[in-house]
């Protein structure tokens, strides 16, 4: 018998922080790693494997343990904000703008980030967002947000096949733009070759 899903508040499953304040200005090109709020909007992913941005750290920074999920506090619009990714390691700083969120041991981490990101969380998580020219997100909006649940072992088997799937589409995008490098190279060389007519004129504009 397949156990039944249990719906609870989030705010009595998980604990909740906030990230301290960089902005872009912080950033150097080696140091501690840190992840802004933006990320999760210029370069989003279910869970977070690796991070190419970096700090001097300051004081009273936050710093991962490892299996947090983040939220931005701010953005555009009620759908884009209502986003989460999982911080896979520990020892990387959260800046100013994002909500922590700490899960339970009852709650799996990427289960969880995708029914924020994906699921009936997130559309309630959407509803809770206030502003108009810039929507704000906060700890207790999301900790009065609905979660269904499976088991824990549910859970984790759940995420694991998103991530394998995650990894199938940026394995097959990476073929797809290598496939399209290599036929725009070849269309290079050939326009290379002509000087006259119509691979003339389109040598010209790829220039």
């Amino acid at each position: 018998m397949v156990p039944a899903w249990e719906q609870r508040k989030l705010g009595e499953l998980c604990s909740f922080s906030k990230g301290c304040g960089y902005s872009k200005n912080n950033l150097r090109d080696q140091g501690t790693p840190i992840i802004l709020y933006g990320r999760l909007y210029t370069n989003y992913e279910t869970q977070i494997h690796s991070v190419d941005t970096f700090v001097d750290p300051l004081e009273n920074s936050v710093y991962t343990e490892g299996g947090e999920v983040i939220v931005p506090a701010s953005g555009e619009t009620a759908e884009d904000i209502s986003i989460a990714s999982v911080v896979e390691k520990p020892g990387i700083i959260l800046g100013g703008d994002l909500n922590i969120i700490t899960p339970s041991a009852v709650v799996n981490s990427v289960f969880l980030a995708l029914e924020l990101s994906y699921g009936k969380p997130h559309f309630d998580l959407a509803k809770r967002a206030q502003g108009k020219s810039v929507v704000h997100i906060h700890n207790e909006d999301i900790a009065n947000v609905f979660f269904d649940r499976p088991c824990i072992a549910e859970q984790r088997r759940i995420g694991a096949f998103f991530d394998r799937l995650d990894s199938l589409i940026t394995l097959h995008q990476r073929k797809y733009c290598g496939v399209a490098s290599w036929m725009l190279g070849v269309a290079l060389v050939r326009l290379g070759s002509e000087s006259d007519g119509a691979f003339g004129e389109m040598k010209h504009v790829l220039r």
